[in-house]
């Protein structure tokens, strides 16, 4: 009888992100805010 057990390790680490990715997502976030309330306006309530 053969038994073949695979081993493997999984190492996470924390992202650290640049200032410019930081006022990218910033930028990104505004403008995807802005657009969400302008659709808003066109959407009737029911």
């Amino acid at each position: 009888m053969t038994l073949n057990i695979l081993f493997f390790t999984i190492t996470i680490k924390k992202r650290e992100i640049s200032l410019e990715e930081a006022v990218h997502d910033e930028v990104v976030e505004k403008m995807y805010e802005e657009n969400k309330d302008r659709v808003a306006k066109y959407i009737r309530p029911y």
